[in-house]
């Protein structure tokens, strides 16, 4: 690599055998570190010295960077408190304000909260979750700084990225940008947020439509994809075909274990990370392994009702700024996106909402609980929001809440795990259509499940397992983490509710 290194993963040789030899914790690890000298004086030395018989790699990486620690590590629970008090206690610890650090991180302009554990950065999806929390505690000026974080990635890369790190770039997360600015806008009782975030909302709409002008019947470019009725719908997708640096080694053994083509699993694997059901059998050809990935294949039906969220929130602004042939436009835009999601993500042989498979042309009918989205967002009718809820209560409703997938694998987006936004959508949407008592019961096992491991724990979990309530989750490509920030969030919102 002849380039002169600006980051971590840019290090050609020296980058590719840190993280092959699994010399750090995870590979996030050294991607994240902070290199204690300039990057091509650390690639010159590792060059001159690797080839020596008592050359040590780890010893070589801990010499020549500073590794980041976890974050909110060092925060101790009070068992006199409640679950809630101490959440108010953990959002300081959580809270990072803006800094200079020189490392991957992309420096942000005001404060935001990290998940906690090994996300020592803001998250894009993830942030949703835990201002619900935020709200509930009144920390509003926090929800507005951190939406302002979201408008300046907007505006400074082009879109919000999965995180704030330069190796996040290429791909964002679930669009709930939006639902972001409604959030604030509702809790500040002011509609003029919808209008100071117009701009950025349209970009956001625009990067996610990109490449839908004069897309064909069939074809699919970037995160459109034209169906065969001629509407537009969006999948994930991810600009770059080569290994995750955050997951490099894992990316290239299963790339190895596949008999796809290398770039088409990466360029999958990296879809998947965008979903942010990283990873689920949901985007697998078949149901057992994760090298039949085929994320850019499959048209999902929560990203369509997020993008349908999107449209009728820009149809809002469009109307607040007085704008009336773009508001009609975008009102038009949702209103084809809803009927597309029903016609082609409504499974009538299972009586559930499910992904799309453009490719085989075919309605899938895996149940997850991705399948709520349409409730959340308001777009089925009633027949459908009862046979969902039947559904949930006969598949997915679990001792401890509810469980992601049908499927038991080794992947934590499947059986047995349960999380905390998942709870939150499902929970929302069953109340719009009335179904109350199946909301409560998905609320009340879940926060019992997080009161129980906070009893035994002292911590707030990132996921748990909802079928065994005696473990912990698992499955993954890293240890399940504390902390942590939508588990907070959502766990104060349904209390509030329930």
């Amino acid at each position: 690599m002849n380039q002169i290194p600006k980051e971590i993963f840019e290090l050609g040789e020296l980058f590719e055998d840190v993280q092959m030899n699994s010399i750090l914790e995870d590979g996030k690890t050294f991607v994240d570190c902070i290199p204690l000298f300039p990057l091509t004086e650390i690639k010159k030395n590792y060059e001159q010295l690797k080839s020596q018989s008592d050359f040590d790699l780890k010893q070589f990486v801990l010499e020549n960077f500073s590794l980041p620690l976890a974050y909110g590590s060092d925060y101790k629970s009070n068992p006199q408190l409640s679950v809630e008090e101490n959440i108010n206690l953990l959002w300081p610890m959580l809270t990072r304000e803006a800094s200079e650090e020189t490392s991957s991180l992309i420096n942000l302009p005001n404060r935001y909260i990290v998940p906690g554990g090994r996300f020592r950065e803001v998250y894009y999806w993830d942030s949703y979750f835990t201002m619900l929390g935020l709200r509930e505690a009144g920390k509003i000026d926090l929800i507005e700084d951190m939406i302002s974080n979201f408008a300046y990635l907007i505006n400074k890369i082009g879109h919000i990225p999965n995180g704030n790190r330069q190796y996040y770039i290429s791909r964002s997360q679930p669009p709930f940008f939006a639902l972001m600015v409604q959030l604030l806008a509702e809790a500040k009782k002011d509609d003029r947020f919808y209008l100071q975030y117009q701009n950025e909302l349209e970009k956001e709409y625009a990067f996610w439509m990109d490449g839908s002008i004069d897309l064909k019947q069939g074809q699919a470019i970037k995160r459109v994809v034209c169906m065969p009725d001629g509407t537009i719908l969006n999948r994930y997708f991810d600009s770059k075909n080569s290994p995750r640096e955050e997951s490099f080694a894992e990316d290239v053994h299963i790339s190895k274990e596949s008999s796809n083509e290398a770039k088409n699993v990466f360029t999958n694997l990296r879809a998947g990370a965008e979903s942010g059901w990283d990873f689920s059998t949901r985007w697998f050809a078949d149901n057992d392994s994760i090298t039949t990935i085929e994320t850019t294949d499959i048209i999902p039906v929560d990203l369509n009702c997020l993008m349908y969220m999107l449209e009728q929130i820009l149809a809002k602004t469009a109307t607040l700024a007085n704008e009336a042939t773009k508001a009609s436009e975008y009102i038009e835009l949702s209103a084809r996106r809803r009927n597309s999601i029903l016609n082609f993500c409504w499974n009538k042989q299972v009586q559930y909402f499910c992904d799309y498979h453009f490719v085989k042309n075919e309605t899938l009918n895996k149940i997850t609980a991705a399948g709520l989205y349409p409730l959340f967002v308001s777009i089925a009718n009633q027949h459908q929001a009862n046979a969902v809820a039947h559904s949930v209560e006969t598949l997915l409703l679990k001792p401890g809440g509810l469980v992601t997938t049908t499927i038991h694998s080794s992947q934590q987006w499947d059986a047995p795990n349960g999380w905390a936004p998942l709870q939150w959508i499902a929970f929302a949407g069953l109340r719009k259509y009335g179904n109350n008592q199946l909301a409560n019961e998905i609320a009340v096992r879940w926060t019992t499940l997080n009161e129980k491991v906070f009893a035994e724990t002292g911590k707030l979990m990132e996921k748990y397992n909802v079928e065994d309530l005696t473990k912990l989750a698992g499955g993954g490509e890293y240890a399940g983490q504390d902390g942590f920030g939508w588990t907070n969030g959502v766990y104060v919102a349904l209390k509030s509710l329930i």
